[in-house]
């Protein structure tokens, strides 16, 4: 069952349709081309990588892409992150040791794991439970400690743990963080890239 997000929502304006751009799309006014277009706008708004933010959508892609299910555009706030081929609901969290800020030692690893009130981007709509959307986790961590040559365009500078959403709820029910030595005890699967699709649906038997 879901309820409003929003008590003005409406059925009129239903969501919009986004089809993915080329980067060559221009700025107007008036009528008139500006000299700035879309990809101007992305090398201004995320080119920082490493930033938190910019971070945790690019691990999202790097899983989409070994799940291959990178089609598309990405949903904002949607319930869950991907969906695989044959139906699994994945969230994908992210955490570095190297921040784009200077800083005197390295970053203590955290993923949040808490349970949340699921939104349906087509409909506008809450559920009113207060649980774990995905049926699987991916953690994605971006172990490179050398701030001259990280770089998270590089696969290699990541590790992958895939834990299904089971043992969290059974394990840390109500948790809302989750460090990286208190993840390891609970035995996800390390996976190279390559393997993250195979993994994801193995992980996910027990559970059907």
């Amino acid at each position: 069952m879901l309820t409003e997000a929003h008590s003005d929502s409406s059925p009129n304006y239903p969501a919009l349709k986004v089809t993915p751009k080329s980067g060559n799309e221009p700025f107007e006014r008036n009528g008139q081309l500006l000299d700035a277009t879309l990809l101007d706008f992305w090398r201004w708004s995320v080119s920082d990588l490493v930033s938190n933010a910019t971070r945790g959508i690019l691990a999202e892609f790097i899983v989409a892409k070994a799940l291959n299910v990178a089609n598309g555009v990405r949903t904002e706030w949607d319930a869950y992150d991907l969906k695989t081929p044959s139906g699994i609901k994945v969230e994908v969290k992210s955490a570095a040791y190297l921040q784009t800020w200077a800083h005197q030692k390295l970053s203590a690893i955290q993923f949040g794991i808490g349970p949340t009130k699921g939104w349906d981007a087509e409909t506008n709509l809450y559920s009113p439970l207060t649980v774990r959307q995905a049926d699987v986790y991916v953690f994605c961590l971006l172990f490179h400690q050398d701030k001259t040559t990280v770089n998270p365009l590089n696969i290699d500078q990541w590790a992958f743990y895939v834990l299904p959403t089971k043992v969290l709820n059974e394990r840390c029910p109500t948790q809302k963080m989750i460090s990286l030595n208190s993840l390891l005890r609970l035995n996800p699967v390390k996976a190279d890239f390559e393997e993250l699709a195979a993994v994801v649906e193995q992980v996910k038997k027990p559970l059907q």
